[in-house]
């Protein structure tokens, strides 16, 4: 008899430090589609907040961190394509750096293993219908990390046109930037604000009730100028939406 795979969640620290909700939607989610996951204690930062700034070195151990924690693990999933897209491209890269040619060869095996939400659910699990019920018309903004650095594509679009009830209406302009970018929102300001603010201007336009997308990041920025608006539309992540149910909704 083949053992099931071992699937470990990776919340990622924004996550778990100030959106729960998504982690514990993603667990909801994939166990209801049968996949029995894990929650490694010992994770935390992907590193990413070290690399983007330019303190490579100090996020060497973040990398050696989660080579130790995920390792062993079948499939890696977390709810961010900023996170994975971290993972998948810079950690390689940071390893060889540090002249740690074994860390290397880790994180070379371990990264073709960590997915994104949409990306298990669609190309590991085969799963595009996954039971879901949210009966609100609903906009979907395609992150920079998810769209870019990961290709996604529209596999989100495929998931939440599959939803029962749903309502989902196309953005326009929506693949430009929200303006968040990390850092970039607090160096650069203004400049933010000002991207943000079309991406909310394009939101309102659609009429949607619930703006929606695969990175809480982005999220908080667009849904932080939305209610600065009163626009009374709702800020969810994809997994919430896709956990949702007539008996639990979101």
């Amino acid at each position: 008899m083949t053992a099931a795979p071992r699937v470990a969640l990776f919340a990622t620290c924004f996550n778990d430090t100030m959106w729960p909700d998504t982690p514990r939607a993603t667990v909801s989610l994939l166990e209801r589609l049968g996949v029995t996951v894990e929650f490694p204690m010992a994770q935390t930062c992907c590193g990413q907040m070290f690399t983007n700034t330019g303190y490579v070195d100090e996020a060497v151990p973040l990398v050696r961190a989660f080579v130790d924690v995920f390792g062993s693990y079948d499939a890696v999933v977390a709810p961010s394509g900023s996170c994975t897209g971290s993972v998948r491209e810079q950690h390689q890269w940071i390893a060889e750096r540090s002249g740690d040619s074994g860390l290397a060869r880790e994180v070379e095996q371990l990264t073709p293993r960590v997915h994104e939400l949409s990306e298990y659910l669609v190309d590991v699990l085969g799963v595009v219908d996954v039971g879901a019920y949210f009966p609100h018309r609903v906009t979907y903004h395609p992150t920079c990390h998810s769209l870019r650095m990961l290709r996604v594509g529209d596999r989100p679009q495929q998931l939440l046109r599959a939803v029962r009830g749903i309502d989902l209406v196309e953005l326009p302009s929506a693949t430009e930037c929200c303006g968040f970018g990390g850092t970039f929102a607090m160096k650069n300001a203004d400049i933010s604000v000002a991207m943000g603010s079309d991406k909310a201007r394009h939101i309102r336009e659609t009429g949607a009730e619930v703006v929606v997308a695969g990175d809480n990041s982005c999220l908080a920025h667009i849904g932080g100028l939305l209610d600065r608006q009163r626009a009374g539309v709702r800020s969810l992540h994809l997994a919430q939406i896709l956990a949702s149910t007539e008996e639990d909704p979101a």
